[in-house]
């Protein structure tokens, strides 16, 4: 993984004591909320509905032990002995007292971390597949691509106030778990025929009020033309982007309103303009980046014992059945640690769970960690001689349940418990869906199905591409639950259906039973997941299931 050069130890540094000063001069008086809030959010500090709260970025969700140990010690030194993970691979500090946020910066830059740009109108942490690297179907680990990317937009002079933020997400497979439709700009790793490596771009999309899949402007764009082409495209953005109203701000709406064609054309004279300037400079630096990027030295063993571990113990074969997914090494797994625990709050680990993690990390794994989108931890390069060994201490430190892309692996925004902005719950909701699926014991016959909660339009818990999402919305005074349906996340990205008419919040865990005992019945066999059964038979049949008294009166 990237180590800190001594320019980015420098530069963090300088900010790190910009920001105390600041800091130092809000606590004083010397400057008010409205002056100090631009300040805060340049350094990732956020203030929320009871205190304020820190997001820390994690460079396309990748992570080693001491970084780990190092979030650890920040939860439990600074904040109430925890971190929440979210859904752009960042890790949120929810309490910290503003006096210490100093201190904790400068705990992150000792391990070669930071939290700037996870704010403000600019370009946001660069997300990519939590599998990066690992992945059998992986054309090419975008790592590098992602990090390259970081580096560039990291304070750069032109984008630093862009009409609204900014989003770039990097798959290297094209089976995409990084949900790159849904960005700002997307990037998906690919051969031509030739067998060159470039990338399908792709631009436009975000959820929110306004949810948009992303439109391919290029189907291949050569590697070594990628940064000026990006480039290009913010660029375009930053001049055309409405800055009348937040609201229509995104490039999502740039390129509704002139049209892909129109954008394409811009970006390709802006992109003809600028190449000359990079003069294979980016190249050069990308190679650098690279060496970092090796792939770690794979040792060759028996895989034994796992295979005895799978035939003698139902729970560790319950657990490799959903949370190991197959590596490019056949000896090697991939390991997905749930933090969705039945009844916990999505995303939330614990000082000691961290530490528990770390100490895997640098036993079993080559020493890396990935944070997913979804909310768990990724054990990238795990010897399938060792998973047994993992098992064992994930069970001891709760972490070893048995339910990633189950009905409990719900994502959730931090909702009205935490966010300013939030109209309604999610932690509460996840946690009773969770809960009752696990006391029917019934998940692992249900299969595969992604729950995606939001709090409010904003829609932080991508609900717009679940299988199943829920808005949670205001009415009245009262929290109000809309389903959306048939929504997915992958490279056959789907904005979802909204079902109907919203529920109470004592109504919407039963409509959610009501809806997955309904699809049970539907399903041609135990192998239809949700969504196949959902795009088979259309919308009707799951809405007269969620509105049966609906259904009634319409019937008479």
């Amino acid at each position: 993984m990237y180590k800190y050069t001594e320019f980015d130890e420098a530069f963090v540094r300088e900010r790190n004591a910009q920001f105390r000063s600041q800091v130092e001069r809000r606590v004083d008086g010397s400057l008010t909320e409205d002056e100090f809030k631009p300040l805060r959010l340049m350094n990732g500090l956020y203030l929320q509905l009871h205190a304020y709260m820190l997001r820390v970025a994690i460079p396309y969700g990748t992570l080693d032990s001491t970084k780990m140990r190092q979030l650890a010690m920040i939860a439990d030194r600074w904040d109430k002995g925890y971190g929440h993970f979210t859904t752009r691979q960042n890790i949120q500090f929810n309490w910290p007292k503003l006096s210490d946020v100093p201190d904790m910066l400068d705990a992150l830059a000792d391990v070669g971390m930071h939290a700037i740009q996870t704010s403000g109108n600019t370009i946001r942490n660069v997300t990519a597949d939590h599998f990066a690297g690992a992945a059998g179907d992986e054309v090419e680990d975008p790592r590098p691509i992602a990090e390259l990317l970081r580096q560039w937009s990291t304070d750069h002079p032109e984008f630093q106030f862009l009409p609204r933020k900014f989003k770039i997400g990097v798959t290297g497979s094209p089976n995409d778990r990084a949900v790159i439709k849904s960005h700002d700009i997307g990037l998906q790793v690919v051969r031509n025929d030739a067998g060159e490596v470039g990338f399908r771009v792709f631009v436009g999309g975000g959820l929110g009020r306004t949810p948009m899949v992303a439109k391919e402007i290029n189907s291949f764009l050569p590697k070594h033309d990628l940064l000026p082409y990006v480039e290009a495209i913010v660029r375009v953005y930053n001049t055309l982007g409405r800055r009348d109203n937040k609201f229509k701000a995104r490039i999502k709406i740039t390129v509704h309103e002139n049209g892909l064609d129109k954008i394409r054309e811009l970006v390709e004279a802006r992109f003809a303009e600028i190449r000359p300037q990079f003069s294979g400079v980016d190249q050069e630096h990308l190679a650098a980046i690279e060496e970092y990027f090796a792939p770690p030295a794979f040792r060759t063993a028996p895989v034994d014992a796992y295979l005895g571990s799978r035939n003698s113990d139902p729970v560790f074969r319950s657990w490799s059945d959903t949370n190991v997914t197959a590596h490019r090494n056949p000896d090697y797994a991939i390991v997905s640690i749930s933090l969705k625990a039945h009844g916990a709050t999505p995303g939330d680990a614990t000082g000691d769970q961290m530490r528990v993690m770390a100490d895997l990390a640098e036993r079993y794994a080559h020493d890396e960690l990935r944070i997913s989108h979804e909310q768990n931890v990724i054990l990238p390069h795990v010897h399938k001689s060792d998973l047994p060994a993992i098992h064992a201490e994930l069970k001891a430190a709760g972490l070893a349940t048995a339910n990633i892309g189950l009905i409990s692996d719900i994502i959730a925004c931090p909702g009205m418990d935490y966010c300013a902005l939030a109209t309604a719950r999610s932690i509460p909701v996840a946690q009773q869906i969770a809960t009752r699926f696990d006391e029917l014991k019934m998940e692992h016959d249900i299969g595969p199905l992604k729950i995606k909660i939001s709090g409010c339009i904003n829609a932080c818990g991508h609900h717009h591409v679940g299988h199943i999402g829920i808005l949670g919305l205001d009415r009245a005074g009262v929290e109000n639950y809309q389903i959306t349906l048939g929504g997915d996340g992958t490279e056959s990205t789907t904005v979802g259906e909204r079902a109907g008419p919203g529920f109470a919040y004592d109504e919407i865990v039963p409509a959610i039973e009501r809806l997955v005992f309904g699809y049970l019945d539907l399903r041609e066999s135990p192998e239809e997941t949700f969504l196949q059964a959902y795009r088979r038979l259309g919308a009707e049949p799951f809405k007269a299931i969620l509105y049966p008294e609906a259904q009634k009166k319409n019937a008479a």
